[in-house]
């Protein structure tokens, strides 16, 4: 696992696929719900790992849009472990617990997912495992979900009664996981030459990287930000299209990559990466000009 999941906890996910051609789900169960459903999930994964059994289960009763839950510190998970800190019974047996709606069906900031972020067909309920010997049981986990990772039909009909909507797939992973599937998720995208920056920025934060191969965008990640350069004319033409002489055609690939930058820029900012804009006058050498 990475240092966030580390010897005292496991980073997990339920991932949801939405039926295209279904309702839109509920934002967030209630808490009776969440925790039904917490019960549910432990029973899953205990089958798999009986180990699991021996730490906290912590279920976030509400769904988001996998890049909120793959951003940098992960944030997500690390409000998962605030509330496991705070709830009731630390010092006893293990516990399973679910954190839903309060009592009037308003969504608590921890459950929100980002409005901007809603409404894809994929989405994922964080889950974390914490206590003693976390690090043993999330090795054993990394080893079997990817192959026995689907939830169990009773597991996933309770999610799609609670949620109000159609599941075609229910199944469990581990954020290494969750970040494997993104990445071949991105490559069938044609988003294949981001994924190293958000890789970075996920696995080994305050590391740089670049994205520095025509045709695509200029892009330097350091220090946990994304700079991306922007090109005058002259400077887009010396860089991208040398001997190029055709003023429509020019144009066409200067809207092509415009629409680029604002597709990666998109992204990264989904990924919870900041995106600054750097003017750069030099196209030949526009990364030592402009971008260092």
């Amino acid at each position: 696992m990475t240092e966030a999941a580390s010897d005292l906890s496991v980073l997990a996910v339920m991932a949801l696929e939405w039926m295209p051609d279904g309702p839109a789900p509920r934002a967030a169960l209630s808490q009776d719900e969440a925790g039904l459903l917490a019960e549910r999930i432990g029973h899953d994964l205990a089958l798999l790992v009986p180990e699991v059994a021996t730490l906290d289960l912590v279920v976030m009763g509400s769904h988001f849009d996998p890049a909120e839950v793959l951003r940098p510190g992960w944030p997500v998970h690390r409000r998962l472990h605030e509330l496991r800190e705070r709830a009731p019974g630390r010092h006893v047996a293990p516990r399973i617990i679910g954190f839903g709606a309060d009592a009037d069906g308003d969504i608590p900031q921890p459950l929100q997912s980002e409005a901007a972020l809603q409404g894809g067909l994929l989405r994922v309920l964080p889950l974390l495992l914490a206590g003693d010997g976390a690090a043993r049981v999330g090795k054993q986990l990394e080893d079997v979900l990817v192959d026995r990772g689907m939830a169990r039909a009773e597991t996933a009909l309770q999610a799609q009664e609670a949620f109000a909507a159609r599941i075609e797939h229910a199944r469990y992973l581990t954020v290494h996981d969750l970040a494997a599937m993104t990445a071949l998720q991105y490559e069938h995208m044609g988003l294949a030459p981001l994924w190293a920056l958000v890789e970075t920025a996920l696995l080994a934060p305050g590391e740089d990287a670049w994205l520095d191969a025509p045709p695509e965008p200029l892009i330097h990640l350091t220090n946990g930000e994304a700079r991306i350069a922007l090109f005058s004319d002259d400077a887009w033409r010396e860089r991208y299209a040398p001997g190029e002489d055709d003023a429509e055609r020019l144009a066409r690939m200067r809207g092509f990559f415009e629409a680029r930058v604002r597709q990666l820029a998109a992204v990264l900012e989904a990924h919870g990466i900041p995106v600054t804009f750097v003017d750069c006058p030099r196209g030949h050498d526009a990364r030592q000009a402009c971008m260092d």
